[in-house]
């Protein structure tokens, strides 16, 4: 496995921070409910968690030949979406945190991947155009 992390993965985690931030801000501005903010940053967790699964199962599985490749990815995607629908369960059994807002934090992942390039822009900065990974803007 790497030691060092994906700068695309970084990219993915602040969208996702960012995210979390900004749905928080007006969450809070709506409602002061704990257990909405918990039920956001428990789903926020999960999509950090779920971008790193991603990477580290992609990373691993296209080193694989085509067919273990295909087999692999799968398996992880299931284990992925196992684990957000076992959470989501929990938390709609109990009164912990509100299952529909740990939804809405794992849906950080998904804003995130789709502000990508501007993140990735925004990293950068205005003098360069390049960042350490060889992509260019």
């Amino acid at each position: 496995m790497k030691k060092k992390i994906d700068q695309t993965l970084l990219e993915l985690w602040l969208g996702i921070l960012a995210y979390g931030v900004v749905f928080e801000i007006v969450l809070l501005f709506f409602s002061r409910n704990p257990a909405y903010s918990i039920g956001l940053w428990i789903g926020a967790a999960l999509a950090v968690a779920g971008a790193f699964h991603m990477w580290w199962s992609l990373d691993r599985g296209l080193d694989l030949p085509e067919k273990e490749a295909v087999k692999s990815l799968g398996a992880q995607n299931i284990i992925r979406y196992a684990v957000l629908v076992t959470v989501v369960g929990v938390l709609a059994c109990t009164d912990f945190a509100n299952p529909i807002f740990t939804f809405c934090g794992y849906m950080g992942m998904k804003v995130s991947a789709y502000l990508n390039p501007l993140i990735h822009r925004l990293r950068a900065g205005k003098d360069e155009r390049e960042i350490s990974d060889g992509t260019a803007l």
